[in-house]
């Protein structure tokens, strides 16, 4: 019995959970009648380690954005901040740079301002594992995944990776793409872009179809800036390539603007695919076929997983959300040659 249970039996939403057991004024009598009501019925008690946390004079819930220009994350971030406002807490935005140690800065923001709870949107579970023992608040990671690390304080809520980008190269493959270029992120497996390219690379072994990463690969940050330089160095390298897949939509908004400017056509000369939904990809032109992230389901669930962890449950949640494959218009079906018999 957690948190979540004592919501769906009072009917009340999980912030309004939460504020009863916290302590909070702005509750209705009404529903802290109801709620506390349901506790005393149920048995539930809040451990000792929520109590602790409500006698300390944390004001904030710290929220720690790594990459200001992601937009997957500014379209999440706003929702956390509502859903945290609506539970009447107050979210402290901190962002860092792509390549940051996001734990080492929660740290030190702990040791300084003394948060509640933190909110990690993207990091490296390899920095979770060197220093996050040394978190003692409750934390989520928002679209990584903290599966392994076995801290009983650090939640998280992402995406399949893997499968999504399988999911995405096989489509390409069913289109006929064969020559098929990928650009964004780095291939450490700790990190988002590597378990996309991870997937992506099964799905070609899977036809026979072993990846050139020397040749067919080019890393970059999640900006259209940086999309748009690895789009052209890709290209220069591989002009026979038929189809890029960018392991974020930012990128490939800036590579298809790059295929634009070196005098090719989207997707008659060559086709574009991404990754992650943004709303600026259904008005590029052409729409950007992607892997749309659950972005509601995103922010929702990981403030839940917070909010319950706030409240007493020790459980931390290891979740991952549904996605969907976008066939737009940037991609293209193309012919494949007849084997020659000699």
């Amino acid at each position: 019995m957690d948190i979540r249970d004592i919501a769906r039996l009072s009917g009340y939403s999980l912030g309004t959970v939460s504020r009863v057991l916290n302590g909070h004024p702005n509750v209705s009598e009404r529903a802290r009648e109801r709620v506390l009501s349901v506790v005393e019925e149920v048995g539930y008690e809040p451990n000792s380690n929520a109590r602790y946390l409500k006698m300390q004079s944390h004001l904030s819930i710290a929220v720690f954005v790594k990459g200001s220009r992601n937009m997957l994350f500014a379209d999440i971030l706003e929702r956390v901040q509502a859903l945290l406002r609506e539970a009447e807490e107050q979210p402290d935005v901190v962002y860092l740079g792509e390549d940051d140690n996001e734990v080492e800065a929660a740290l030190r923001y702990e040791r300084l301002r003394h948060p509640k709870g933190i909110v990690f949107l993207g990091g490296d579970p390899a920095y979770f594992k060197a220093a996050f023992s040394h978190i003692s608040v409750p934390a989520v990671l928002v679209t990584n995944t903290a599966a392994g690390l076995g801290f009983k304080n650090l939640s998280s809520v992402s995406t399949n990776d893997v499968a999504a980008a399988r999911e995405l190269m096989e489509y390409l493959y069913g289109a006929g793409h064969r020559r098929i270029g990928i650009i964004g992120g780095e291939r450490s497996l700790s990190q988002v872009g590597g378990r996309r390219l991870h997937g992506a690379e099964e799905a070609l072994r899977a036809h026979g179809i072993e990846f050139d990463y020397e040749r067919d690969f080019e890393p970059c940050h999640f900006s259209m800036e940086e999309g748009y330089d690895a789009a052209v160095r890709l290209i220069m390298r591989a002009p026979d390539l038929t189809a890029v897949f960018a392991l974020g939509d930012a990128i490939a908004i800036g590579a298809m603007r790059a295929v634009f400017d070196m005098g090719m056509r989207i997707p008659e000369d060559i086709s574009i695919a991404g990754f992650d939904g943004l709303a600026a990809g259904q008005f590029s032109v052409p729409r950007l076929t992607t892997i749309r992230q659950d972005t509601r389901l995103l922010a929702s669930r990981s403030v839940e997983a917070l909010l319950a962890a706030l409240a007493g449950e020790e459980q931390p949640v290891r979740e991952m959300v549904s996605h969907q494959l976008l066939n737009r218009e940037s991609v293209r079906a193309v012919e494949q040659e007849p084997c020659r018999v000699a």
